[in-house]
């Protein structure tokens, strides 16, 4: 690898029927995949236990630390089986009820309260808002909707009913039985859906200690409370994804580019991890090539200050998975590429949140960036603090995280400038420090001598403390 190859925007793909071998789960990092996501509404835990293991095997071919998502479902409402897709016909009207099974032509719904919480007149979306209901009369507890916009309705599709799902918890029993999943297997990330406030998100972090975890939570942000408490909801999750899928359906779909902006300059302002998801390459599921629309899409989300975006259907079960990873891969070299991006700059947000000394050395760091031709920077650490500080400037030189834990290294991964490296290193800082530096970088990224980098720390101790040192160091200036 050399530094011409670095990709600072991260790309996460989502496993599903057309890309859960391990050859597939291959190709698709060899494409340049940075995150597998785990969809836990879909597959099984077998399923799902021989993904994990595929990406693993593959972490410990390449050496290349792989972070895993596993999405919990939350209390999404889905469509139950169906033999065949049926044909919802525009203006007809359709029956629903809380049941597993297609019977007496009445269609299957997952929660319980489909008929007691709707709300006559009120509007209801199938399928990321391809089909549309507006709901006439409830029977008993059978309800009744005319269709306004028809189309094919296929098994286990989402069903959206915007703001009115009042009887639902945040985790399910099918949900706490995946946080017992993803922490005996070290998923790296729990995706939580439709969270509401920071007591959905606290909630689910005293689960994970319950089972002895340590993993960290991405908010998925795809309702309108969580925009009410998007900031006491950052603050108590590791990251955010913004869902615009679930959200463009309860906000509206024209809302949706100003709160990615809003959403983005939040989570970078406290120094949280940001994915932008659903239908970046929605076309590709079915052609090789993007619409021009979806290739802007993912350009103004890079554009925006996100860390990663994320494919879904695209590689799960689409025709052309690889070719869509190759496709974001593409789109975020040319953004990266084209001096339109944001870099070498700390927002006024950020400096104001960040409450201890390390924001003085990392602005010192990012100011050396733009005076001195330096090829990288490099940092020793533990909990992964000052990377992931530093990659919310925007540098434009990579940024090295030489790190211990084998779990945190995987986890900075996500973030976008950062490349970590797995290494023992040790608790001083000496000469043999800066050798074992110098001999990584010019193995695994072929630096040269009279490269310049920027090293930073924590001396005397580098495992523990803030950052406290700044070294511009010169390759093969050490004998």
């Amino acid at each position: 690898m050399s530094e011409l190859d670095f990709t600072a925007t991260k790309i996460v793909a989502t496993l599903g029927p057309v890309s859960e071998s391990k050859e597939m789960i291959g190709k698709l990092f060899d494409a340049g995949v940075t995150m597998f996501r785990i969809n836990s509404s879909h597959g099984s835990f077998e399923e799902h236990s021989k993904r994990i293991k595929f990406i693993r095997e593959k972490e410990a071919e390449t050496g290349v630390p792989i972070p895993i998502l596993l999405d919990l479902q939350g209390p999404k409402i889905r469509v139950g089986n169906l033999e065949e897709p049926i044909e919802l016909i525009k203006g007809e009207v359709i029956k629903l009820r809380h049941q597993s099974e297609y019977v007496d032509g009445i269609i299957p719904v997952d929660y319980e309260g489909i008929a007691k919480d709707a709300v006559i007149g009120e509007k209801i979306f199938l399928d990321d808002g391809k089909l549309v209901l507006e709901v006439e009369r409830v029977e008993n507890d059978v309800l009744f909707a005319r269709v306004l916009c028809g189309g094919l309705l296929k098994k286990r599709k989402g069903i959206n009913i915007p703001g009115n799902q009042g009887s639902l918890k945040v985790l399910t029993e099918k949900d706490k039985e995946y946080v017992k999943f993803a922490v005996e297997n070290e998923v790296d990330y729990l995706g939580l859906s439709f969270v509401r406030n920071a007591a959905d998100v606290v909630e689910l972090r005293e689960l994970i200690k319950k089972n002895n975890g340590k993993t960290k939570i991405i908010s998925k942000i795809e309702k309108p409370q969580a925009l009410e408490n998007i900031d006491e909801i950052i603050q108590k999750s590791s990251g955010i994804m913004v869902a615009r899928g679930d959200l463009g359906i309860e906000i509206s779909p024209e809302r949706v580019p100003i709160v990615q902006k809003e959403l983005i300059k939040k989570a970078n302002a406290q120094r949280k991890v940001v994915i932008v998801a659903t239908q970046m390459l929605e076309s590709m599921v079915e052609q090789p090539i993007p619409t021009r629309a979806e290739a802007s899409d993912v350009a103004n989300a890079i554009l925006d200050g996100t860390d990663a975006i994320m494919l879904s259907g695209e590689t799960a079960a689409g025709k052309y998975p690889v070719e869509a990873v190759r496709m974001m891969k593409s789109i975020a070299k040319n953004v990266e590429a084209s001096g339109n991006m944001r870099r070498n700059f700390y927002s006024q947000e950020l400096v104001e949140n960040c409450k201890d000394d390390s924001i003085a050395i990392c602005t010192a760091i990012i100011d050396m960036i733009k005076k001195v031709n330096v090829k990288a920077v490099l940092t020793l650490t533990a909990s992964g603090y000052t990377p992931k500080l530093l990659s919310k400037a925007k540098p434009d030189v990579p940024i090295f995280s030489f790190c211990p834990s084998a779990r945190n290294t995987r986890r900075l991964n996500l973030f976008a400038d950062v490349f970590p490296v797995h290494i023992d290193i040790t608790e001083s800082f000496t000469k043999d420090t800066i050798v074992t530096i110098e001999k990584t970088l010019k193995k695994k990224f072929e630096y040269r001598d009279g490269d310049k980098i920027i090293i930073t720390g924590a001396i005397p101790d580098v495992m523990v403390g803030k950052t406290n040192f700044i070294k511009l160091h010169e390759i093969g200036t050490i004998s």
